[in-house]
């Protein structure tokens, strides 16, 4: 053989030695793998029969954005040798799916999604201190005014978060007289309590406030009454509180004097909606619908960047410990991207996601929140909902 062919070869030869070292370099430089399981725990009380109950909520709301989201983690932890799973459990009472919680907790879940009222949620989260539970079903204030705990964060935009949202629209375009018709669920009240502390901040007006209260709910009836029932002085607007449905929807258009309607019917602010397809929003309405064949509503966004939350900061500690994990969500070096056209991040003293509010009707979305010209010292987010010195909490500092 000539020299030329045996030099080529030996040439050839250390190429291939050269690629088999970078490989096994590359090998050991690769993570090491790590199996991160969420567990999903979902419960809805019967709402009992609703007046208005022509478009049902989805059942599966909360759980399909979530499944959604452990798709999306997987497409790019294939990349750092990340492999996420998705544990769901739902029961017909908050005794049965406390059970099933501490059933995924002994199986060694220590990270998890819930959609449940704020009582369940208080529940799950004395029962398991060891873990972390992400709220994206109760927006109760209480939770992140005066009863914080230690390890929950909050998806979900509170109530305040909310009726401030609405509430600075309203006044930037001097509608500050309200009309406010209050529903009779516990839940009517509380939204409520929260549009009468709006219109205080903000300097609105409640000129009278109403209870819907007849003893015959009928649609014909509320129809029939509804003109005479808003009847009152000069109002700039009618806000509902009637977080179920039960009259709500027959307000628009049948109210005394012409007027906008807003709150739970009408204009409504909320943490996510069909509408919103700006900032890349489309494409993840898009990738939702072709996966769970409808519109994703709050429940699912929430559930959605809670199961992104997890896997930024898993990403960021290379560790899926829920106690690293929370204590990185409540410092500023996690910055989320929730298709909102602003960086998201939690809030030190309640753990509230700080996010945009959408004010919508059902097929438009008429703005976002905070409105332009309200300020806050640190984030404009923060005008929206309780702020540092309303909250009785500290969870940074581990104060609940």
């Amino acid at each position: 053989m000539r020299p030329f062919a045996l030099h080529g070869m030996a040439y050839l030869l250390a190429l291939a030695c050269a690629a088999l070292l970078s490989l096994d370099a590359r090998a050991t430089d690769a993570p090491a793998a790590l199996d991160v399981r969420i567990g999903y725990l979902g419960y809805t009380p019967d709402p009992g029969p609703l007046l208005s109950n022509v478009i049902p909520e989805p059942s599966d709301a909360g759980l399909r954005g979530a499944e959604l989201a452990i798709s999306d983690n997987n497409s790019t932890g294939r990349f750092l040798n990340q492999h996420y799973s998705l544990l769901s459990a739902s029961g017909d009472s908050p005794q049965q799916l406390l059970a099933e919680a501490r059933r995924l907790h002994d199986q060694g879940l220590r990270l998890f999604v819930v959609n449940a009222p704020a009582a369940t949620l208080r529940q799950l989260a004395g029962a398991l201190p060891d873990s972390l539970l992400f709220n994206a079903g109760a927006a109760d204030d209480e939770l992140r005014a005066s009863d914080c705990a230690l390890n929950v964060l909050h998806t979900l935009p509170s109530r305040l978060m909310l009726t401030d949202a609405l509430t600075q629209f309203l006044v930037l375009r001097k509608w500050t007289h309200w009309l406010l018709i209050v529903g009779q669920r516990p839940e009517d009240q509380a939204y409520a309590a929260a549009l009468r502390r709006s219109a205080k901040r903000f300097g609105a007006t409640i000129i009278e406030e109403k209870a819907f209260t007849f003893a015959n709910d009928q649609r014909r009836s509320a129809q029939a009454d509804m003109p005479l029932f808003t009847q009152s002085g000069d109002y700039d607007v009618v806000l509902v509180a009637d977080e179920h449905g039960d009259f709500g929807e027959y307000v628009p258009y049948n109210t005394w004097l012409p007027r906008p309607v807003a709150g739970t019917q009408g204009l409504v602010p909320t943490g996510w909606h069909k509408t919103v397809e700006t900032y890349g929003a489309a494409q993840l309405q898009k990738r939702f619908e072709d996966y769970a064949k409808r519109w994703m509503n709050d429940r699912d966004f929430a559930a959605w960047i809670a199961v992104r939350s997890i896997a930024s900061a898993v990403t960021r500690l290379r560790d899926a410990d829920a106690m690293a994990i929370r204590a990185l969500s409540l410092s500023p070096d996690l910055p989320l991207d929730g298709f909102k056209g602003y960086k998201l991040s939690y809030r030190t003293w309640d753990g509230q996601l700080r996010q945009p509010i959408p004010l919508v009707q059902p097929r438009a979305l008429a703005s976002t929140s905070p409105q332009e010209g309200f300020l806050h010292p640190d984030s404009e987010l923060d005008s929206l909902g309780l702020d540092a010195a309303e909250s009785r909490c500290n969870l940074a500092a581990g104060k609940p």
